[in-house]
Order: structure tokens, then sequence, then C-alpha cells
């Protein structure tokens, strides 16, 4: 394992998609990885909008599901979203490259577009202007490696039937399709980054097909 370089892996996809599982046990097999009988690499996990105070404070505003909708304009949300993410790199994920940890994050810039531009309907020039703000001309802030779950939105929403869903997450169907469209348009778009992953395949498939694409892809014992 190359312990020079820290790398940037984010987890994307559509509502009940499996993303925060995913997460969990990516980074703990990551965690335990060992090259050469040397300590394993730091794993740092964060999520989109959070991992800071004032991440942490927005996303309550965000996606609090007592915060109704039409308070919170299609253009504020935009930029909220951005502001968590500015704070998020500032704060931890440009140190913890620098010292070459592994950083997963679950949801980042493309789900800014899917959902903000796709989903909502802002033009993609607003919504590219607001992403690169956020990350800012520095390589550092953005993936070395999206893995995009998959899933058809009527079955991630099935997934989360009984639980209450949060301001955006409680968006129409048509909504979370149009957000589906815009992931897949990503993936397309940008091979050499993006993985697709099948999110409807058993948790121990999507897994072994996250830990394949960190190991091909950045050359990562796993």
């Amino acid at each position: 394992m190359n312990e020079a370089r820290g790398f940037l892996i984010t987890i994307e996809g559509g509502e009940g998609a499996g993303k925060s599982t995913l997460v969990s046990a990516l980074s703990e097999r990551l965690a335990r990885a060992r090259e050469g009988g040397g300590p394993g690499r730091e794993v740092v996990v964060l999520r989109e909008p959070g991992g800071t105070a004032l991440g942490e404070r927005l996303r309550a505003l965000l996606l609090g599901p007592s915060f109704g909708g039409p308070l919170i304009g299609p253009r504020a949300e935009l930029f909220l979203f951005a502001a968590a993410r500015a704070q998020l790199l500032d704060e931890v994920v440009r140190p913890a490259l620098a010292r070459s940890a592994l950083v997963l994050v679950d949801r980042f810039s493309d789900s800014t577009v899917a959902y903000q531009q796709h989903g909502r309907g802002l033009s993609a020039q607003l919504v590219r202007c607001a992403v690169d703000g956020a990350v800012g001309p520095s390589q550092e802030g953005r993936p070395a490696l999206t893995l995009v779950l998959d899933v058809p939105p009527e079955v991630g929403l099935g997934r989360l039937a009984g639980e209450e869903p949060d301001r955006i997450g409680g968006e129409d169907l048509e909504f979370h399709r149009r957000v589906r469209e815009g992931f897949l348009a990503i993936a397309a778009a940008e091979p050499d980054r993006c993985v697709l992953v099948d999110g409807t395949a058993a948790p121990d498939a999507v897994l072994d097909a996250a830990l394949l694409a960190v190991a091909k892809r950045l050359g990562l014992a796993v």
C-alpha cells in the first residue's frame, strides 16, 4: 500500500441505495488492510452535509423533516450544501489527506449535481459554479474514486418504508427518478472516476464490487 498519498473516496446514490451500509463495511475492511506487515491505513469516515460543527447545523436545517420544503428555495439549498462542503474540506478532508489517510464520504459533489441540477432543475452552469466554488482550485478536494450505488427509486424508497423521510427524501417519485438519471449520467460521463455498482445486490456482493474497484482503480491492498 502506498503510504505517501491519501485518497478521497466518495459513495453516491439515491435514497435507500445502501450508502451508509457500504461505507461502514468498506471502512472496516480498509482499516484492517495490511501490506508488508505494516500498520493499516487511517480511515476517516464522513457524511454530507455534516462532519463539522457548521456542517451538522446545516444538515439539521437542510434535512430536518420538521423544516418545510417551501421555506428553503432551490438556489438557497444549493449554496447551503456548498457551504457545508467547503467547511468539511478545509477543516477535515484536506488535513486527513495530507497525513495519507483514506477519506470515505457518504455523499459529495455528485449529489449536488444529481439532486439540485437534475432533481430540482437548476441550471448546470449555476450548479457547477457552486460545486467548483466549494471544492476550490486544488485537486485535493476532488474524489479519486466514486462508487455510485444504483437502485431504482421504487426499491430504495421501499427500503425506507416506515421511516420518517427527511425534507429531500420526502419528495415525490418523479423527483427521485430524475435524481437517479442524474447519477447514471454522471457515471457514464466520468468512467475513469466513477464505478457503477448494482445496489440491489446483496450487501456482501456490493462490498466485493467496492473492494475490487478500490484495488483496481487506486492500487490499494484490501
